[in-house]
């Protein structure tokens, strides 16, 4: 008996262990369904009854080297109406008219492409409208209004939500893979809204993959570099390097572009759409002489002229060549010859160094091949080949024209080699893909830092660059009191549309010791590099400067 009651015993035990594990984990399943994954089971069920309406653009973010957003910034106000609301009730139409930027036509012309949900911009709140007729929610817009760094950003087609130019093209497959912001609208019998609740939509991404972009631009400088070509007017561009690591702070482009009007911009002559610091190539005019320069220096057995004599212009072959000064600058050493940028002086030294070296010396520095910093859109520039080095072709390649084309980021390189004791850095726009919570995932592989000239020639034309800046053509420039500068004007001739023009160029590096910036700045229609390059350099680093002093760049 005593066994059977011990059997007994132990099922009933058995018995209500079991059940009070089932009763327990009924009660923690309940708990996980009713308090823990309850927002989420709601959402997925508004989800499935409701409309889902975006509340930010469905791309990952690029952003500056402290990771500042340059992307999905701009947050607006925005009214969510019933498109058959709109057309019928002339009461709702006449409030949005007021509450938003669009007049009458504008508005028909707007609700044209839409579904049933018509989105709106509004500047102010709608007023004795019924609130289940519409809701207002703020969106995030890709791209603001003064569209900053717009060339390199680039922009996206929307329908497709497909990168089609600059990092949004490069990083398509990245960005475009983020999850987004949305809200689930669900309504009544009669179509009215009957409740709303924003998510912030998960649409199967990795959360431990790359998300995003880290550039090398610092939002501050780049800033500041934009509002100074646009209070100046100029078309052309600008870049700012950082010496020691070859990142690029600062590129701009002008004419601008608005990313999300693309289409105004197609058959322009100005080539807005264009990032001319990278995508187009310009003669260099006179920049190119520290080209010849250096070829000289760097060849081995030293053997050139340091003495020359200009009468105001160079008779090459059956051309004649004008110097910058017509009347000539009479007997002039070397140094001299390339701070006053003499014409005849550089054919002379050209043709004693001979054009291919020339040529091979650009190569060296970068020109006439891209630079792979991170953007599609780069080009190689050009050199001239084979029978366009011979005769009196070295003229024209003395003095940077012809047939050579240069890019501002090409010459910006070749300023950071010198600036570096002639080490060419690896240059970059890019740092690499980032996570959600802004960290590195990938590095941005750039080019490995190599010499490219000797240090003693470094030192040499760093001399020469601060000879340029003290008593040459860009005299006109005065850092003294923030460390001083040295840099190389250039006046170059082009055709653009069409016409004859001259573009101006300055790219130089400061402060003049131990330099931390090189900055290059190009002119379309510029008429010389002293007159509009160089007080556009000096506003860019005397701006850089008042930013590191209140930290907001990195020193």
């Amino acid at each position: 008996m005593k066994m059977k009651g011990s059997i007994v015993y132990n099922r009933i035990f058995k018995m209500l262990f079991l059940s009070t594990l089932i009763f327990a984990f009924l009660v923690v399943r309940l708990y996980w369904i009713q308090i823990v994954n309850h927002e989420s089971l709601r959402a997925e069920a508004l989800k499935q009854r409701g409309q889902e309406i975006r509340l930010s653009p469905n791309r990952g973010i690029i952003y500056d080297r402290n990771l500042i957003p340059l992307t999905n910034r701009k947050k607006v106000i925005t009214g969510f109406f019933f498109k058959k609301d709109i057309e019928s009730d002339s009461t709702l139409r006449e409030a949005i008219i007021k509450s938003s930027h669009m007049d009458d036509s504008q508005l028909d012309e707007h609700i044209k492409s839409k579904g049933t949900i018509v989105d709106i911009p509004l500047i102010s709140n709608l007023l004795d409208i019924d609130e289940r007729k519409f809701f207002t929610a703020n969106r995030i817009e890709r791209y603001d209004d003064i569209n900053m760094l717009s060339h390199v950003i680039g922009h996206i087609n929307r329908s497709e939500n497909k990168g089609e130019a600059g990092i949004e093209k490069v990083y398509d497959e990245i960005l475009k893979n983020e999850g987004d912001h949305s809200v689930y609208i669900d309504l009544d019998e009669r179509r009215r809204i009957f409740t709303k609740e924003e998510y912030l939509v998960n649409r199967d991404i990795d959360p431990r993959g790359p998300n995003g972009v880290k550039l090398t631009v610092d939002y501050y400088i780049q800033k500041e570099v934009e509002r100074i070509l646009d209070r100046r007017g100029i078309k052309g561009s600008a870049i700012v390097a950082d010496v020691k690591t070859g990142d690029i702070l600062a590129m701009a482009s002008r004419p601008n572009f608005d990313q999300d009007n693309i289409e105004r911009y197609l058959n322009r002559e100005d080539m807005a759409l264009y990032n001319k610091a990278v995508q187009v190539g310009y003669p260099p005019g006179s920049l190119f002489k520290l080209v010849v320069l250096l070829t000289a220096f760097e060849k081995g057995d030293h053997n050139f002229s340091n003495q020359f004599y200009c009468n105001g212009y160079e008779r090459v072959g059956k051309s004649i060549i004008n110097c910058n000064k017509r009347e000539g600058h009479g007997h002039i050493t070397l140094r001299e010859a390339f701070s006053k940028s003499c014409n005849s002086a550089f054919i002379q030294l050209g043709q004693e160094v001979g054009s291919k070296n020339i040529i091979d010396m650009a190569n060296r520095l970068g020109f006439g091949s891209r630079l792979n910093i991170g953007l599609l859109e780069e080009i190689e520039g050009n050199l001239p080949t084979g029978s366009e080095l011979l005769g009196p072709a070295i003229g024209n390649i003395s003095i940077g024209q012809g047939s050579i084309e240069v890019t501002p980021l090409q010459v910006t390189n070749m300023m950071l080699s010198i600036a570096n004791g002639g080490i060419k850095k690896g240059m970059a726009i890019v740092k690499g893909t980032v996570g959600r919570d802004g960290y590195m995932i990938k590095g941005f592989n750039r080019s490995e830092d190599f010499r490219v000239i000797s240090e003693k020639t470094a030192k040499i034309i760093k001399g020469y660059l601060a000879d340029v800046v003290q008593y040459g053509t860009a005299n006109n420039l005065d850092l003294t009191d923030i460390g001083g500068a040295g840099g190389k004007t250039g006046s170059a001739e082009a055709i653009l549309n069409g016409r004859r023009t001259v573009h101006g160029w300055f790219s130089g590096f400061y402060p003049l010791e131990n330099p931390k910036h090189v900055v290059t700045v190009f002119v379309e229609e510029g008429m010389s590099g002293s007159q509009t390059a160089v007080p556009i350099f000096e506003d860019i680093t005397r701006t850089i400067y008042n930013i590191k002093q209140i930290g907001l760049a990195p020193q």
